[in-house]
């Protein structure tokens, strides 16, 4: 590092009370020894900095005065040292740019950066993806800026875990109205999406003992991962009523994650008779039920069906985001945790990842204005018609083929005609014609014994201008690949 000197300090400006002048512009952290040339240390200094990658090619640089103010030189010896540098090619210096990394320069970092990386697929319908299109830009532009004007000072503090008592309070009775939870706000937890939900719930679960946990199957992928971090995960099969009562009974789990609104991938709402099982397995074993309401805002062909968790607020977790609402580039989710659960939970929350308070403030806001209302009955029709389109597409062009849960959610399950091709080589031709979607198999974890060849078709994520296009080409590459 840079060191001062107590000989020799004249070139300093000192001010006030012999104070050090501060440089104004940009920080360079530079390794330079206290004793030899000073000049060719600097120089030394910034080609390594540079070959080793930690100055990326286009970087600017502070000026001559600047860093000779933070490493107590002079500033010719490091105005020299630049134009050395200029000269070999390292750095390069412009008029009104000032001193950059040559952007030309071989480091590995811009090896890396050259490397090609295939092109995204033209078509994206993988599932449980909302159209970032639609995302109420001018909604969430006024949320933020009254939240931003009106936030309290301890808004820019570490403040409760359990997030904003603003969000909160608006989330209670938010929840209440739509879905039916029954919950206080100060149960409420307020946290960085579903995944880091998952991750929370399952530090909290290990801590109380729990052994085993059973997860539906299908599922995602990522969330039994985060279970099997910690924990021995029971494979649980659904069927057209949901998640199988029987299988978890015999499973010796002492918490089961599940969708009862919806399941993902396959789209059925659980049956109230295997509801009221579940409820009565949490009960008699003492078990915690997890509620994951993914998408319990986006039905089309039915009533709402409200939260389980309003039947046993003792025994049932309820879980929710707003990344299929608004998106996944909003990371708000939030637990309403029963309440022999609140202080371990909200202990694991303090020692997480925070959750942006000036977002939470923006939500809360955007409820209460019937934003956040607005925006999904808009969103909702839309997701509808697209919903229609395709299954028009599958009903006159592709005969033998059939959707499977569509009443409700972002997704559906495409079952092929009997003999089609398996589904690696259907997705390996999907891919090939640049469209993007995933089998059925990627979210099995045991194989059942006969099924068709199915893909779990998103129709959310293309922009609206775009769809009709995807749906075109998804029937017409499936076409190619029909059984003679």
């Amino acid at each position: 590092m840079g060191h001062l000197r107590s000989k020799g300090l004249d070139h300093l400006n000192l001010t006030g009370e012999g104070r050090v002048e501060e440089p104004a512009g940009l920080e360079l952290l530079l390794d330079v020894p206290p004793h030899g040339r000073r000049r060719r240390a600097v120089e030394e200094s910034l080609r390594s900095a540079v070959r080793t990658g930690r100055l990326l090619p286009g970087t600017r640089l502070p000026s001559s005065r600047d860093l000779a103010l933070h490493l107590g030189l002079s500033r010719g010896t490091v105005a020299a040292a630049y134009e050395q540098l200029v000269a070999e090619g390292w750095l390069t210096a412009r008029s009104g740019s000032g001193t950059r990394v040559a952007a030309d320069v071989d480091t590995p970092a811009s090896a890396r950066r050259h490397r090609p990386t295939p092109p995204p697929a033209a078509h994206d319908l993988r599932p449980g993806r909302p159209d970032s299109h639609a995302f109420p830009r001018a909604a969430w532009s006024r949320a933020m800026r009254r939240a931003l004007r009106e936030a309290p000072a301890d808004t820019f503090e570490a403040g409760d875990p359990r997030g904003r008592t603003e969000l909160r309070l608006t989330l209670a009775a938010y929840l209440g109205r739509v879905r039916g939870v029954r919950t206080d706000p100060s149960h409420l937890i307020v946290c960085s999406g579903f995944t880091q939900a998952v991750g929370l719930l399952t530090e909290v679960f290990a801590q109380l003992g729990v052994g085993t946990v059973g997860m539906e199957d299908p599922a995602v992928g990522d969330h039994v991962s985060i279970v099997a971090s910690r924990l021995d995960v029971a494979d649980l099969p659904v069927d057209a009523d949901g998640v199988s009562h029987t299988a978890l009974a015999a499973s010796g789990a002492q918490a089961v994650v599940c969708t009862p609104a919806h399941q993902f991938p396959l789209g059925m709402s659980m049956s109230p008779a295997r509801r009221a099982d579940l409820l009565a397995w949490a009960d008699e074993r003492v078990g915690w039920i997890v509620e994951d309401d993914y998408d319990g805002e986006f039905r089309y062909d039915r009533h709402p069906i409200g939260a389980l968790q309003a039947r046993r607020p003792s025994r049932v977790v309820y879980a929710g985001s707003t990344s299929k609402s608004l998106g996944p580039g909003v990371r708000l989710g939030w637990i309403a945790c029963p309440p022999h659960l609140l202080d371990p939970l909200t202990e694991a929350k303090r020692r997480a990842r925070g959750t942006s308070p000036l977002e939470q403030l923006a939500l809360a806001r955007m409820i209460e204005a019937g934003d956040y209302d607005r925006h999904l009955r808009t969103v909702r029709r839309a997701y509808r018609r697209r919903r229609d389109l395709l299954a028009e597409a599958v009903r006159s062009r592709l005969p033998g083929a059939r959707l499977l849960g569509v009443q409700a959610g972002l997704q559906t399950i495409l079952e092929l005609p009997a003999g089609s091709p398996d589904e690696t080589t259907v997705t390996q031709a999907l891919r090939a014609a640049s469209i993007e979607l995933h089998p059925l198999g990627a979210y099995l974890r045991s194989a059942p014994a006969r099924r068709r060849t199915s893909l779990v078709v998103g129709y959310g994520a293309p922009s609206a201008s775009r769809y009709a296009e995807a749906v075109e080409a998804l029937v017409n590459c499936l076409r190619r690949l029909r059984p003679s």
